[in-house]
């Protein structure tokens, strides 16, 4: 080798060397920025299997291959129904590659829908629970990890809106109880002065200090912590002062006496409202991971209208899961859309949809409605049943939400205009049309005719088909015709009586306006029935008088309705409707005995 190749040699090696040293001195530099933003996924496992522990650091680089092999695995005892084993393998996944997206929507689909139905239904606690694994683990970890993927927010509002806010599961109703009564003590001031229904509320929250310091720091505040610190020393340790705050004003029996002294002391003090709206605040924000101003917004945007200013929203009920389906829908579909060079795709569109369906379920049953119901327990055989009350929820539809839904339809339609995939502009059409079809007859039955005509002149107008050349009337009949075409003797009785017993559960409420739509409602269900089988006496409906006592019958004989409720009811009948007293008497003969017995 000449001197010239030995030279150049040289030179290559050590340059080479200079380079490895420069770089090996700013690797810890580059560790810690990788650690800054949440790069790190080579954190060792827990609970492993020494076979995995020991392949997972042997492997280095082949990690990958170790993913792919627990993914498979996972999969099968899936299909096998070993939720539980597999739910092992999805969190060391989910340790191993925290960036992968799927295993998220995994994990935690197979916690809220697999596991939680796997426990049964008598035990609707132990359901929850998995439930809300399930909706923790996307809220908690998988989205601050992922914060750009649209497929956790979906799923994440998905469990919201199908798990807990349908029906599809026999625990549904306790779903539903469960998340309103956790969220009702963050939606009311300490007063009761404002409360979910008021957006000043949200403005107040939003405002709120972030921090904890902040607050602690306030001098005008500092005064009650520190009575509560020296109270009870529970409140010393600050991570938990917010938490403990709340539980005491949920439940005192869990502090010293000397605690609630303190609330009662600072009561209706500024001090006091100032910290309260604080906490609740703190604990949206770090608990359900909700941002007070985002929901203000969202109030804002989605929120109930006044029929008379459509302009003017009230805020959301964020006791309901749809609320909190369309919070982080709607959220996912920002994070996204501030990539302007994006392609639409599936998983965007399905979100919008999430967003649409929402605010249908709110207006189809957005009204809640929770009512104590005394219940008997009897732990010992051999003692006295122990009178308590339990709570029932219930929904029911919310006619303000119609211009909200219906706005959220036409700016989603606006964005798929332009969109090369004329299928999806399509579907979007068809259910855009069937909103306003539905909408108009809801309306109507409701007795809302100014509202119900205005919804109809805009079908009209936007879809110009023959069905809709008739008069509000005549279509308002045409489409209850259409859903009664097929159908028979009893399942007519059937839908009326339902209707009614709806009419009653309303009046009951004193939601009048809804209770006597109902009643017209199943007025015309009959009627059309009957115009059908005008010549047939043998299928004929009984008279429509039978058919109201009947499902005032049913109404009383249902157990999911309280005693309280009905005699709510009965009483109002006796004042202002007289002609159906006679009819009841019996009935509430029977009713008193029922509750004699209760007590």
């Amino acid at each position: 080798m000449r001197w010239r190749d030995i030279i150049i040699c040289f030179i290559c090696v050590v340059l080479a060397a200079g380079l490895l040293v420069t770089a090996g001195m700013r690797l810890d530099y580059i560790n810690s920025q990788r650690e800054k933003m949440k790069l790190i996924i080579n954190k060792p496992l827990e609970n492993a299997p020494p076979s995995l522990a020991f392949a997972t650091v042997a492997m280095g680089a082949f990690r990958g291959l170790v993913v792919d092999i627990l993914w498979i695995r996972a999969d099968k005892l899936k299909e096998q129904g070993q939720f539980f084993d597999a739910k092992q393998l999805a969190e060391w996944i989910t340790t191993l590659q925290p960036r992968f997206a799927s295993v998220w929507e995994f994990h935690a689909w197979n916690m809220a829908y697999n596991i939680s139905v796997a426990i049964p239904a008598n035990q609707p606690d132990q359901r929850w629970r998995w439930v809300k694994n399930g909706y923790e683990l996307l809220r908690d970890q998988g989205i601050p990890l992922n914060p750009k993927s649209l497929q956790l927010y979906r799923e994440l509002a998905r469990i919201f809106q199908h798990k807990i806010g349908s029906v599809s599961d026999d625990a549904h109703k306790y779903y539903k109880l469960q998340l309103a009564l956790s969220m009702e003590p963050l939606l009311r001031s300490e007063d009761n002065q404002l409360d979910w229904q008021d957006d000043r509320y949200f403005e107040a929250l939003a405002a709120a200090p972030a921090k904890l310091q902040e607050i602690v720091s306030d001098p005008n505040v500092a005064e009650l912590i520190n009575a509560l610190r020296s109270a009870d020393d529970t409140f010393a340790n600050d991570k938990e002062l917010v938490n403990n705050y709340l539980s005491l004003r949920q439940n005192a029996g869990r502090f010293k006496p000397a605690g609630f002294q303190v609330i009662e002391h600072f009561r209706g003090t500024p001090a006091l409202k100032k910290f309260d709206i604080f906490a609740k605040a703190y604990q949206l924000r770090n608990t359900w991971k909700l941002d007070p101003a985002v929901m203000q917004q969202l109030n804002k945007t989605f929120g109930p209208t006044n029929f008379d200013d459509p302009n003017k929203h009230s805020a959301l009920d964020w006791r309901h899961p749809d609320s909190h389906a369309i919070y982080w829908a709607v959220t996912g579909l920002r994070e996204v859309g501030k990539d302007q060079d994006r392609q639409i795709n599936i998983t965007e569109t399905n979100t919008d949809r999430s967003v649409g369906h929402s605010l249908q379920n709110l207006f189809r049953y957005g009204r809640i409605f929770i009512y104590d119901v005394p219940v008997e327990v009897q732990k010992d055989p051999s003692s006295q049943p122990e009178r308590k009350t339990a709570k029932e929820i219930y929904y029911r539809p919310d006619l303000r939400m119609f211009d909200s839904y219906y706005q959220a339809l036409q700016a989603v339609l606006e964005k798929y205009k332009s969109v090369e995939d004329e299928g999806t502009y399509k579907s979007l059409q068809d259910g855009h049309r069937n909103m306003l079809k539905n909408a108009v007859l809801l309306f109507y039955q409701a007795g809302h005719q100014q509202q119900a005509q205005k919804i109809y002149n805009e079908l009209r107008k936007r879809y110009p088909r023959d069905e809709f050349k008739v008069p509000l009337v005549e279509f308002a009949r045409n489409r209850l015709r259409e859903e009664l075409e097929s159908i028979g003797i009893f399942d007519a009785q059937e839908q009326v009586v339902a209707i009614l017993r709806e009419s009653y559960f309303r009046f009951a409420m004193r939601d009048d306006d809804e209770a006597f739509g109902r009643e017209k409602l199943a007025q015309e269900v009959w009627d059309i029935y009957q115009s059908k089988y005008t010549d047939d006496t043998r299928i004929d409906l009984p008279d429509f008088k039978f058919l109201r006592y009947f499902a005032l019958l049913d109404f009383f004989d249902d157990p999911l309705y309280p005693p309280n409720l009905k005699l709510n009811l009965l009483g109002r009948i006796k004042i202002e409707r007289p002609d159906l007293h006679n009819q009841l008497q019996e009935q509430e003969q029977q009713l008193m005995k029922e509750l004699e017995k209760s007590q």
